[in-house]
């Protein structure tokens, strides 16, 4: 194996504790706006989110905000807020021996620019090689576009690259598509649909399915 290929939210990091700050102002907004209770405002904005699942818009919190009209822009939030982007305690230093064991790393996320941001301002951006979002190829995961575009630019084939996520429907589905080795951070223990070729619990792990690839 030659390349480790990563999703970022939900498998390096997790955005929760910023989504967890500005939801309840987006209910408040909406409540005043529409005169209705937050309880309402919630159920309206979440099922606009719900409705889009797995689309390509529904990668982008600010397809949302501007579908509700919302002074919002998710890069500020980000920026305001960085300290509410928890990087998981495993990511840095399986990150740090993969490029020591001499690895191509590369992010592949269905989100939006942003997501470069992302990595920049949790310190994360150095470590990959390349990094590709849905709009540098106008696809999202499980579309086989968005990994083999990452792989040309890692220079690797997909028989010579593993993918890490913790979506089976996104990142192992789309993983396996292509010919890719497809590892599952199950962090939370969810029920596995035996689509993976391996599962894992943290990142840690790796260091044992990769050496068990070599």
């Amino acid at each position: 194996m030659k390349a480790v290929l990563f999703d970022i939210d939900g498998t390096l990091l997790t955005e929760m504790p910023l989504i967890q700050l500005f939801l309840p102002q987006v209910y408040g907004i909406l409540s005043r706006r529409f005169g209705i209770s937050k309880d309402e405002a919630r159920e309206r904005f979440l099922g606009e989110i719900f409705g889009r699942r797995d689309t390509y818009d529904w990668h982008d919190w600010n397809f949302f905000f501007e579908l509700f009209d919302l002074d919002l822009r998710y890069e500020e939030l980000m920026e305001r807020y960085p300290h509410k982007l928890h990087v998981y305690p495993d990511t840095i230093p399986v990150l740090e021996w993969l490029r020591e064991s001499g690895y191509k790393l590369g992010a592949v996320t269905s989100g939006p620019e942003y997501q470069r941001l992302k990595l920049r301002l949790t310190g994360l951006m150095d470590y990959f090689d390349v990094v590709v979002t849905r709009e540098d190829v106008k696809a999202i995961k499980p579309e086989p576009k968005i990994f083999l575009y990452t792989l040309e630019k890692l220079g690797v084939e997909p028989g010579e690259a593993v993918m890490v996520g913790d979506s089976l429907s996104q990142d192992v589905y789309g993983a396996k598509n292509v010919g890719m080795v497809a590892v599952w951070i199950n962090r939370d223990g969810d029920e596995d649909y035996n689509m993976a070729d391996y599962e894992i619990r943290t990142l840690h792990e790796l260091r044992k399915v990769l050496g068990g690839l070599e």
